[in-house]
Parts: C-alpha cells; sequence; structure tokens
C-alpha cells in the first residue's frame, strides 16, 4: 500500500504540472503561434506515438532488469525537460520539440510504474490499486487547471509564466520518486522472458487489436478544446470546462475501478465506451457554449470507466513475468494509432468542418463498445 500511495503522490505533482499546460497548448499554438488545427494534430499524433515505441520496450526492460524504479525516474525526469524545452518555445517547432520530451518520459514511465502497482498490491484488488492511483493522478490535473486558471486572471496572454511554474511541481514528483521501495516480485527464468504475441492469451490479443482499432478514432483531447475555443470560449473558460472533465474523472475513477472488482471488467468497459459514443456525438453537434459544460463532466465520465479498469484488465490476463511488458504493448498500440487519429482529425476538421472528427470519434466509440462486449464475454 505505501508504494502505491507514493506513486499516486508522484503523479499527483506530475499532473499538477502537466495540465497546468496541457489546456493551454492548443490556444497556445493557434492563438499566439498562429498554427492551424492541422498542425496541433501534427503536433499531438507525432509526440503521442513517437513516446509510445517505447511504452512496450521500457516494460519488457523493466521486466528482464528489474529495474522499474530507476526507469521510471528517467522518464519523470524527461517530462521535467519538456517544461524547460516549452518555457524557450518560439514557435511551433520548438512546441513539438518540447511534446515530444515530455511524452518520451511518460512512454519511459509508464509500463514500469503501472508494473510496480500491480506488484505492491493483491491480484484481488487490483481494480482498487489503480483506481487509488488515477484518482490522485485526477486529482493532481484539477488542481493544477485550477492554478492555470488563477494564474490566468488578469493576464490571459502570459502563457509562458504558467509554463515556468509549472516546473515546480514536476520536480517535486521526480524527488518525492526516490523514496518508493522495491516490491517482491516472482522469480522467472530468464529466458521465459523473451516475449511473443503468439504465447498470450487470445482474449488479451483480441483486446489489445481492438485498442488499436479504436484508437485510430479518438484523437487527442486537444481537439475538445479547440472546439470549446473556436465556439467562442475564452482561454480561461476553456480551463474551467476542463477542470470539470478532471474533477469528474477523479470522483469516478476510484470508485469505478474498485467496482470492477467485484462486477466484472466488462460491464464498467462497455458503458464507458457507450458514454465515449455519446459525449462524441454531443461534441459533434453542439452549438453554444453552455452545452460544453455537460459535455466535458461526462467526458470525465468516460475516462473513470475505462482507464485503470482496462490495467486491471491488463494485469489480470497478462502473464504474471511479463505484465509491464504487457502493459507497455498495450500503451504503444493505442500511442501509435494516436498519431493517424489526429492527423486524420485534423484533416477532417480543416475540410470538412468542425463537426466532422467528432461524428468519427463517435461511431469508433460505438464499435468499441459492441466489440468488447463480445471479446469479453465470459
Amino acid at each position: 500500500m505505501f508504494n502505491i500511495v507514493v506513486l499516486g503522490i508522484v503523479s499527483l505533482l506530475t499532473d499538477i504540472s502537466s495540465e497546468m499546460v496541457y489546456p493551454l497548448i492548443p490556444i497556445f499554438l493557434t492563438a499566439t503561434l498562429g498554427a492551424s488545427p492541422a498542425i496541433v494534430g501534427v503536433i499531438e499524433g507525432i509526440a503521442e506515438s513517437i513516446a509510445s515505441l517505447l511504452k512496450v520496450f521500457s516494460g519488457y526492460w523493466g521486466d528482464k532488469t528489474k529495474k522499474k524504479k530507476e526507469l521510471a525516474i528517467v522518464g519523470y525526469g524527461s517530462s521535467l525537460l519538456g517544461k524547460v524545452v516549452l518555457v524557450f518555445a518560439g514557435s511551433w517547432g520548438g512546441v513539438l520539440i518540447s511534446r515530444v520530451i515530455d511524452r518520451l518520459g511518460k512512454g519511459i514511465r509508464t509500463a514500469p510504474r503501472d508494473a510496480l502497482i500491480a506488484e505492491s498490491a493483491k491480484a484481488e484488488a487490483r481494480g482498487h490499486a489503480f483506481g487509488l492511483h488515477r484518482a490522485m493522478d485526477t486529482f493532481g490535473a484539477a488542481l493544477g487547471v485550477t492554478i492555470a486558471y488563477f494564474l490566468l486572471i488578469g493576464n490571459i496572454s502570459n502563457y509562458k509564466r504558467i509554463f515556468l511554474f509549472s516546473m515546480i511541481p514536476a520536480f517535486l514528483g521526480v524527488v518525492t520518486l526516490f523514496i518508493v521501495r522495491q516490491p517482491h516480485e516472482i522469480s522467472t527464468d530468464k529466458k521465459k522472458l523473451s516475449f511473443a504475441w503468439s504465447s498470450l492469451d487470445a482474449k488479451l490479443k483480441a483486446f489489445l487489436i481492438l485498442a488499436f482499432i479504436f484508437n485510430l478514432g479518438n484523437s487527442s483531447n486537444q481537439f475538445l478544446l479547440l472546439r470549446a475555443s473556436k465556439l467562442g470560449a475564452s482561454a480561461p473558460l476553456v480551463v474551467l470546462l476542463y477542470l470539470a472533465y478532471n474533477i469528474s474523472y477523479g470522483i469516478l475513477s476510484y470508485p469505478m475501478a474498485r467496482l470492477s472488482d467485484f462486477i466484472g471488467r466488462r460491464r464498467i468497459l462497455v458503458g464507458g465506451y457507450f458514454i465515449y459514443a455519446f459525449v462524441y456525438l454531443g461534441f459533434a453537434l453542439v452549438t453554444h457554449i453552455t452545452a460544453l459544460w455537460p459535455l466535458f463532466v461526462v467526458y470525465g465520465f468516460y475516462i473513470a470507466f475505462t482507464e485503470g479498469v482496462e490495467k486491471a484488465l491488463l494485469t489480470d490476463i497478462a502473464p504474471s513475468h511479463l505484465r509491464g511488458t504487457v502493459i507497455g504493448l498495450h500503451a504503444t498500440l493505442v500511442g501509435l494509432a494516436l498519431l493517424p487519429a489526429s492527423l486524420f482529425a485534423g484533416l477532417l476538421w480543416d475540410i470538412l468542418g468542425a463537426s466532422a472528427p467528432f461524428y468519427f470519434g463517435a461511431s469508433m466509440g460505438l464499435l468499441a463498445a459492441v466489440g468488447l462486449f463480445v471479446i469479453l464475454k465470459e
């Protein structure tokens, strides 16, 4: 339990830092640097996809070397470096470099950190462990967005001041990580650690394939923020909308993951993807700023229903000696899909209008819900 709480604190601090910055990036790019929605898609797609290539390798390397804590420290440290680069960015190219470094850090740390959480929790309480971690992570995000909002008031155009302040909690998160304890791990033969797709359970392979297909339509959240901005929401209001999303996600993430320990992962996940389809349809149809409030709140429900529960499901059905590898593989497939997803969303927006990427996302959400219902059937 000690590790789970400490890792939750690390994520809380890091998300304070990240979410002080994240909702402002599409506005900074388009309003300050003159970039188009397609450029926003290019930056997010490239950053997430390049970083995601590392996730399966960092997960495997953590399983092989048992140096999961050390990999997590390197990953969180890289995210701090990304904030430093963002402070000095004077063009969209600089923002791209910052986002790549930041996401590379996430690519390095995610699988080893999640494996540490899984190894620090009892098998029957993995939903509890991942749900608690996600709740702390998300409340950190809510705090970060709140801090960004108050820093914006009275000085709306000074985004770089916020980028500078975001480095403080990022640094504290890296320092806190050093007190994590190495959990007891199952002793395995190194030959057994060789990874082969054919060795995975059929249900796990089907889940990974479906995750990749769904995420081809799941573009960056920055398109939701850009949608709000283009409807006339000011930068502070966009930040508040993003705060509403984080609060709803934070409130529900722990109970939903915990509930999955009792009623099964399938019901929660299928419900989550139906919510996603409904929300994206709403973003396609919305015409007034006031309607954005319930959409952002309910979008938080989707994340709460899926994020921690998916990780608990992966650790349930992955081979015990390859948990980090499988978590990394899932994250890699999701991230690889984000490049074409964000590029396609930006092109759909530029060519067919702002509603087009959200209609496409809604259809992919519905497909994912039906697919999960079938794949996870006992």
